[in-house]
């Protein structure tokens, strides 16, 4: 009984996944065609951020 209910609960967080993943994309998509952003500025910014240690990003995220 447990394993069906982790199975559940793993396609569950897939289903959350792919719904957060999408809105993400979907804001994305939007900034750049209202041209807010563009797909240059977005890429350095995940690039940048991506490249951070996780104590810079607790940082920048609490402006300390």
């Amino acid at each position: 009984m447990n394993q069906v209910n982790l199975v559940g609960q793993i396609g569950d967080l897939k289903e959350i996944d792919y719904r957060n993943t999408l809105a993400i994309a979907t804001l994305i998509e939007l900034l750049i065609e209202k041209n807010v952003i563009t797909r240059q500025e977005f890429a350095r910014k995940s690039y940048y951020l991506d490249n951070m240690s996780l104590e810079q990003l607790k940082q920048l995220r609490t402006g300390c």
